[in-house]
């Protein structure tokens, strides 16, 4: 097949394809997709979707949906609410959830998912001839988490910024290969495709990998536009699509600032297409399993999760004992059993993490992520200022290390100097914004908002997590007791029954003992915690 890198917009047709969770919504190809699979749905179910989506940011009528999708004609509450149904079920919500399809009383519907827009690149079929008629997919034996990335087109009819579009396409390869396990393709050898028409199956072929990277770059006044696809090589599926409309300040930052975010984005989207592939997979291997556990992890921070992806990263140990990233596995589910309060013995959980980095980094000293857990390890057991310089040392290895950025103002916070942890944080969202934990630093936000005495903004911070993340249980306690200490006890309380569902044995005492209490500062905020914790309602313990 022949890969143009045209926006369809430039076409004139107006595709657009709609990225939500892990489902796109083809509105050329008129298809519901979920990773690789195709989701049927019948053409009403379609459009319903597609109405809700265009219109997401209202809400819509019973009268708006039968105009649109049935063109006026006279439809009964029963069949559009059967079609309501419909929709919900193609896309993994229901009636009760309502995560992403929310009904609104006497007014309607709205569709209440986060959802990305992006300009379907044309794949233009290459005839059968021109290759030998060698049309099927044939499977190879890629490596998993093999990616080439193609030079990237200029379209901005300016020869002089082609130097930026290679610069694009050179540092992703670059950045792409501090990713631990990833194998990327050379750029020297990837550039011998540059201005040619590509056939992504034959060059999967070609080079053994599974995945191709490649997209386009439009300058056009002050504004900078890119474009990128992530392709199954081995079937020329298009897998996630991202794009970038910014204006143009310094290029060279610009190009930093996408080159990180695309790395951070790559890096959880690659590891979930592997789980899934392991998952139908008969005969599972070590690597197979680390996949599948960390997709557990990246699913959210629930004890149930911790628990199975501790399955997973202990069967794939059992198969290859010297699976470092098997066993930095294990070292995020202690520590984070320690640290979220799912446990009373947090210092028996602390201790196994820090022994496992520890084995982790003796076999591989230059490990980016081991060394971000052990400062994780370090902040939480009262040497906040050793984790900042591990944190500091993780970036210097891998600078697209997001969470370390993070994990360093959450350091700082404890150490009592909460007012220079946003900027740490505000860099963790800029270089990760729709990071699997991006919740997370949204919490560290409010909570330094809260020790700040800015309460309103903490609790706007906090409701943006659990937006990002509802099945964290601390944003949810944590919501409460800010909720309570501005009095909306109501609110406060129905925050604890959300918290308590998740996590039925958290208590203020839990609490007290897990946070840290090594400066007068946080000593004082983390009991203004408590107390609203108990005005709230939670266990006292």
């Amino acid at each position: 097949m022949r890969w143009d890198f045209r926006d369809d917009s430039e076409k004139g047709n107006g595709s657009l394809r709609y990225l939500f969770e892990d489902y796109a919504l083809d509105t050329d190809r008129r298809e519901l997709h979920r990773a690789t699979d195709v989701i049927v749905v019948t053409p009403q179910v379609f459009d319903l979707l597609d109405y809700l989506i265009r219109n997401r940011e209202r809400v819509v009528s019973k009268d708006d949906l039968i105009n649109a999708v049935w063109n006026g004609r006279i439809v009964s509450d029963a069949a559009l609410t059967t079609r309501v149904n419909a929709a919900r079920s193609a896309v993994g919500d229901t009636g009760d959830k309502q995560r992403l399809i929310k009904t609104l009383p006497r007014k309607g519907f709205r569709f209440v998912g986060t959802v990305q827009e992006a300009q379907r690149l044309a794949v233009e079929p290459v005839s059968s001839a021109a290759h030998g008629g060698d049309t099927k997919p044939t499977p190879n034996s890629a490596p998993r988490l093999s990616v080439v990335v193609l030079p990237f087109a200029n379209l901005s009819g300016d020869a002089e910024q082609e130097y930026f579009v290679d610069g694009v396409t050179e540092s992703l390869t670059t950045d792409l290969s501090r990713i631990g396990g990833l194998f990327v393709i050379g750029r020297h050898t990837a550039f011998t495709y540059k201005d040619k028409a590509l056939d992504l199956r034959k060059i999967g072929r070609e080079l053994n990998v599974r995945y191709a990277l490649g997209g386009s770059v439009q300058r056009g006044g002050k504004r900078l536009r890119v474009n990128v696809q992530l392709i199954d090589a081995e079937t020329g599926v298009q897998l996630w699509a991202e794009r970038f409309d910014k204006p143009i300040a310094d290029l060279f930052d610009m190009q930093d600032e996408i080159v990180s975010r695309l790395a951070n984005a790559l890096d959880a989207q690659l590891v979930e297409f592997e789980a899934r592939r392991a998952k139908h997979s008969v005969h599972l291997d070590a690597t197979d399993l680390y996949f599948q556990g960390i997709a557990h992890l990246n699913k959210g921070v629930t004890l149930e999760n911790l628990t199975q992806a501790r399955g997973f990263f202990e069967r794939a140990l059992a198969l290859d004992p010297g699976s470092i990233e098997a066993l930095v596995g294990t070292a995020i589910v202690d520590y984070s059993i320690g640290v979220n309060f799912f446990t009373d013995e947090r210092a028996a959980s602390l201790a196994a993490a820090e022994t496992a980095l520890n084995k982790a980094l003796s076999i591989a000293p230059q490990h980016a992520q081991a060394h971000m857990y052990v400062g994780v390890v370090y902040i939480f057991t009262f040497r906040a200022a050793q984790g900042i310089a591990e944190c500091e040392r993780a970036l210097a290895l891998d600078r697209n290390l997001a969470n370390a950025h993070g994990w360093i103002g959450r350091g700082k916070f404890h150490l009592g100097r909460a007012e220079e942890t946003e900027a740490h944080i505000h860099e963790a969202l800029r270089l990760s914004p729709r990071d699997t934990f991006a919740y997370r630093w949204m919490m560290v936000m409010g909570i330094t908002r809260f020790w700040l005495g800015a309460d309103a903004d903490a609790v706007a911070w906090l409701r943006r997590s659990i937006e990002a993340n509802r099945n964290f249980p601390f944003t949810h306690f944590f919501l409460a007791a800010v909720l309570a200490s501005l009095g909306a006890l109501d609110e406060a309380r129905a925050s604890v029954q959300a918290g308590l569902s998740l996590d039925a044995g958290f208590t203020i005492r839990r609490y007290r003992e897990g946070a840290p209490r090594i400066n007068p500062t946080y000593l004082a905020g983390r009991e203004r915690v408590c107390e609203g914790m108990r005005l709230a309602g939670v266990p006292e313990g």
